[in-house]
């Protein structure tokens, strides 16, 4: 890595653009100096190619026009320019001394300004409001769409390991506070491997009491197994009745929303080896958006993640 961050390359790019410009300056400089014989003169042929078409058609060695050669001039002497005012040699900044960070960190502040006074409107109301106004909500959606369709899809119903925010079972809670918390803060929920603790046919018994609690087909002799179980091993995150804690993001066990779907081999997966982040598994933690978003454009966020679970 540090042969990307060192001087060489610098030089390495003054060095191949100012032979550049000189090697097409020395080009049109040689090219302009000849003469060439553009038709038969005193009997003589006309310089050709050599290219020959259908027997008797040359091609002929004619010059370019002048007005031709001088746009090339300008072009050589617009780039002497640019790169005088603007980097483009290496690490030199310019006579301007203009940067691209420097013109987006101005745009966004200038930005930032012109739309301060509409976030202050709606910082100043609760969630709810804001939810209801279709201005906030219309704003709310394209940060969704920026920010959060990635994960959550751009009709916010999630997929697998990503959670669908049309319903109200949040993992975090689904308060309009609780919401802003997360989007502010982010999210890296955690659930250990329990596969080298219970065994396989404890991971097997736990797995049908999991899945009795929500209603889905079980052996039922297994579940009751799995009861002791789950009560040994489960119920500080998911509590007695599987019910869930959204203080530590520990998943609602008895109802019909899953995260990483309700089949048995998935829930056994879960239990053996655990859910954490992971990017070859598809499973991403959820992101602080607090430096990025600011707290004006978290705040619309917020209210159009809560209008999804609460338009019904």
């Amino acid at each position: 890595m540090s042969d990307f961050t060192s001087d060489f390359w610098g030089i390495f790019v003054i060095v191949f653009t100012v032979a550049g410009l000189v090697y097409c300056a020395f080009l049109l400089l040689v090219t302009g100096r000849m003469k060439v014989k553009s038709k038969k003169t005193a009997g003589q042929p006309a310089d050709v190619t050599g290219h020959t078409w259908d027997g008797d058609l040359e091609e002929y060695n004619n010059p370019l026009p002048r007005w031709w050669m001088w746009l090339f001039w300008i072009t050589i002497a617009f780039a002497v320019i640019y790169l005088i005012l603007y980097p483009g040699l290496g690490r030199v900044k310019g006579a301007l001394d203009w940067t691209s960070t420097g013109a987006y960190t101005a745009e966004r502040d200038q930005a930032e300004a012109a739309l301060k006074p509409l976030y202050d409107k709606y910082l100043a109301m609760d969630v709810k409001s804001v939810a209801a106004d279709p201005q906030a909500r219309a704003m709310g959606e394209r940060l969704f769409l920026n920010y959060c369709a990635p994960c959550h899809g751009s009709d916010a119903r999630g997929s697998s390991g990503f959670p669908n925010l049309r319903h109200r079972n949040f993992l975090y809670g689904s308060d309009p506070e609780q919401i802003e918390t997360t989007i502010t803060r982010g999210r890296l929920g955690i659930m250990p491997a329990l596969g080298s603790a219970i065994g396989e046919e404890g991971v097997r018994d736990v797995v049908a009491y999991v899945r009795s609690l929500s209603g889905l087909p079980h052996d039922s002799l297994k579940a009751q197994m799995g009861k002791a179980v789950f009560a040994q091993y489960c119920t500080a995150c998911h509590g007695p009745e599987g019910k869930g804690n959204t203080a530590m993001g520990a998943p609602n066990l008895s109802d019909q929303v899953w995260l990483y779907g309700s089949s048995e081999a998935t829930i056994t997966e879960g239990v053996m080896k655990g859910r954490h982040t992971n990017v070859t598994e598809g499973s991403f933690a959820m992101p602080s958006f607090e430096l990025r978003l600011g707290a004006g454009r978290i705040h619309l966020l917020a209210a159009y993640v809560w209008e999804l679970s609460n338009s019904k």
